[in-house]
């Protein structure tokens, strides 16, 4: 089966970048938001992304004005009935994604696909609010989707397996490199950052300097450290994944640690609110307010790196995915140098 016209409902960051990737797939697009206000800051932010692209010389104008006349934009489900396909891309609200499919479950016609792109919660729960769950498949993009190669495909116990294909197919048609997995909280990717950045932020909870963190982690070539990353990733997202992982795992290391939580409730959330483990210039900058430079040690990198490679190697042992997809979800999908397999593979502590 094929997708001639596909979906995106919510058009925030990262469901306009996904409707950009369609749209430069030559697919024909459909994106939803809730009013006109959001549906315009949608468009904007495609419109911006493709001209920056021009300007920097990576699309002609020409194919900007193609990409950008394959997107319609609408305030109305009724714009999805037609749809092969349809992505849910709002925030990480279970009970919100919920109410967006019983509402994509009425309005979409029988043998559409539902996904839903999901960072780490169920796609069984989700699937649960419609009358098709054999129909519901997640499809994670990592942001911001028109660069991240990485897209993890996650099919429930009762997602038909021709409908799982189709989704992986088209992943790979719009030039990224799928990995398909079962329905687990985190999936690969976030289940193993954040068995990393959980720890970290407890390490800061103890007393240890958080400049001295960052650098023992970019001393083994990360490229950034883990509470530089959790301020740019939000903290309130990473308090919603690590909360998710560890309702599942039951590990004291998924445990978010209680100086996460005191920031969020602070509404300190990192870059995006002008601080979080760091202060910064103002709201959106990632420019420090008189920076310190951290001492990067040995004993802490592999405090914090150890554990997380030794969850790569339990997570393919299990055979919830392979070496490949584990080296995939961390190089493709969090930017990291070198996979957890490969690095074990280099320490002499993995054999295929």
């Amino acid at each position: 089966m094929g997708f001639g016209k596909v979906g995106v409902v919510g058009l925030g960051t990262m469901g306009a970048g996904i409707a950009e990737v369609l749209a430069r797939g030559g697919v024909e697009t459909v994106g939803v938001e809730i009013n006109d206000a959001a549906l315009e800051r949608g468009r904007s932010g495609i419109e911006g992304s493709t001209t920056r692209a021009v300007t920097r010389g990576k699309l002609t104008e020409e194919a900007r004005d193609q990409i950008l006349g394959r997107i319609t934009f609408s305030t109305d489900f009724g714009a999805l009935a037609d749809c092969d396909l349809v992505i849910e891309a709002v925030p990480e609200l279970i009970a919100l994604k919920a109410k967006v499919f019983a509402q994509l479950d009425e309005v979409c016609r029988p043998d559409a696909v539902l996904a839903t792109n999901t960072s780490s919660l169920s796609v069984t729960e989700i699937a649960a609010a419609t009358s098709r769950p054999e129909s519901i498949v997640g499809v994670h993009f990592f942001n911001p989707a028109p660069v991240m190669k990485l897209v993890e495909v996650i099919h429930s116990e009762r997602s038909r397996p021709e409908f799982v294909a189709a989704v992986t197919e088209l992943v790979g048609d719009l030039g990224k490199v799928p990995v398909t997995i079962g329905d687990r909280a985190g999936f690969v990717a976030n289940r193993l950052l954040f068995g990393l950045l959980g720890p970290a932020a407890q390490l800061a909870e103890t007393g240890v300097a958080k400049e001295d963190i960052d650098a023992s982690l970019k001393a083994i070539g990360l490229p950034m450290g883990p509470l530089t990353l959790m301020d740019l990733i939000g903290l309130d997202t990473c308090l919603e994944v690590l909360e998710a992982v560890h309702a599942d795992s039951g590990s004291p290391r998924h445990e978010p640690a209680g100086i996460l939580r005191k920031l969020v409730d602070e509404g300190s959330v990192g870059r995006k609110s002008g601080g979080g483990f760091y202060t910064y210039d103002r709201a959106g900058s990632g420019t420090v307010v008189a920076p310190v430079e951290g001492t990067a040690s040995a004993e802490i990198a592999e405090q914090l790196y150890g554990p997380y490679l030794q969850d790569a190697a339990e997570m393919v042992r299990s055979g919830y995915c392979t070496a490949a997809d584990a080296d995939a979800a961390m190089t493709l999908g969090c930017g990291f140098p070198v996979g957890p397999i490969s690095a074990l593979r280099e320490r002499g502590a993995w054999t295929d």
